[in-house]
C-alpha cells in the first residue's frame, strides 16, 4: 500500500501571545502544495520497521511515524508493540523547514493504518491530534484556518491556484528556536487568562465554508531573520521577481512566493538561485492544491 503526504505553507502565521500550558496561541493560514513524500507500507514478519531514503531522517521512535502506528497498534487492541509490518519513506519534503513534513507523514501513515488495523475514524484522528498541532490539519487540505494551537480548524473558500517557488536554505531552524527567540523578543509577560483574541471565529458562507480578511503576515519571521538574514533577503528578491506573496512558512527556514504561472515561477527559481550567493539555497517548484486535489492526492 502507498499513500502520499503533502507538504503545507503558512500563507499568514500570527503568535497572539503564550498559553499557560506553555504552547503559543496562533491564528494561521495553511495552504497545501502539491510537493509530497510517499510512504510504502507492507507486511513483514518481525517487529514494526520504519527505513527511509533520507540517511538524517530518523527510523526509531522519535520519528511520528513510529508513534503513529504505536498508538495506532494500541488502539486497535492489539497488545505489545508494533509488529509484522514494514514502512518504507520516501522523503521529498525537507526536515525543520516550515513545510509540516513530519505532521504530514504522520496523518499518511494513520490514514493507512486505520484502513489496515480497522480503527475508527473518530479515533484515529484523536491520536493525531496528541501527536501535534499541525497533524489534524493534514487530514483537511487546501485553505484552513487554524485557531488556538493551531489545531482548532475553519476550512476556507480555497484559493485559486498559483505556482510556488519554495528556497529552502541549506540550514534547518527548529520550532522550538523560533518560538523561543519571538518569546524573547516580545517580552510577552505572564501566559494569557481566560479569553484571548483567538476566541474570534470567522463568518460562515451560505455554502458552509468560512472567509477571512486575509493577514498575510507571518509573525516570527523577523526573529528568525535577525539571526538568519539570508532570509529576509530571499523574500525581498521574490517579491522583485513578481511573487504576489513572499514569506518564510512556519518556523523557517523555507522561504516561499506565489506566481500566477509556470514561466515566471520558473524564472524566479532561477534567478534565486543565481544570485544567493552567500548561502546556498536549493529551489523547488510546485503548486498549490485545494481540498478536493488534496483529499485525490494524500488517498490511500
Amino acid at each position: 500500500m502507498r499513500v502520499r503526504a503533502p507538504a503545507k505553507i503558512n500563507l499568514s502565521l500570527r503568535v497572539v501571545g503564550t498559553r499557560r500550558d506553555g504552547f503559543h496561541e496562533l491564528r494561521t493560514v495553511f495552504q497545501s502544495i502539491a510537493l509530497h513524500d510517499t510512504l510504502t507500507i507492507r507486511r513483514s514478519r518481525g517487529p514494526f520497521r520504519l527505513t527511509c531514503d533520507d540517511p538524517t531522517c530518523p527510523g526509531d521512535e522519535s520519528n511520528l511515524i513510529w508513534r503513529a502506528a504505536d498508538r495506532m497498534w494500541n488502539a486497535a487492541a492489539r497488545r505489545g508493540r508494533p509488529r509484522d509490518l514494514a514502512i518504507d519513506l520516501r522523503k521529498r519534503i525537507p526536515m525543520n523547514a516550515g513545510l509540516g513534513g513530519g505532521s504530514s507523514d504522520a496523518a499518511a501513515a494513520i490514514r493507512a493504518l486505520a484502513r489496515i488495523w480497522r480503527v475508527d475514524a473518530g479515533r484515529a484522528h484523536a491520536i493525531g491530534r496528541e501527536l501535534g498541532a499541525d497533524v489534524p490539519y493534514f487530514f483537511e487540505g487546501g485553505t484552513v484556518l487554524g485557531l488556538e494551537r493551531g489545531d482548532l480548524l475553519f476550512p476556507l473558500i480555497d484559493r485559486a491556484r498559483a505556482w510556488v517557488v519554495l528556497v529552502l536554505p541549506d540550514f534547518g531552524v527548529s520550532t522550538k528556536e523560533a518560538f523561543g527567540w519571538w518569546d524573547e523578543a516580545s517580552d510577552a509577560g505572564p501566559p494569557l487568562q481566560g479569553p484571548t483574541r483567538n476566541d474570534w471565529r470567522p463568518e460562515r458562507t451560505a455554502v458552509g465554508e468560512f472567509v477571512e480578511s486575509p493577514e498575510y503576515v507571518n509573525d516570527l519571521e523577523p526573529v528568525v531573520s535577525h539571526r538568519h538574514p539570508a532570509i529576509a533577503r530571499v523574500v525581498t528578491r521574490l517579491r522583485a521577481l513578481g511573487a504576489s506573496h513572499a514569506a518564510m512558512t512556519g518556523s523557517g527556514s523555507t522561504i516561499f512566493g506565489l506566481f500566477d504561472s509556470r514561466p515566471a515561477a520558473d524564472r524566479a527559481s532561477h534567478a534565486v538561485r543565481l544570485h544567493s550567493q552567500r548561502t546556498v539555497v536549493t529551489t523547488v517548484v510546485t503548486t498549490t492544491v485545494n481540498r478536493t486535489q488534496y483529499q485525490r492526492l494524500a488517498a490511500i
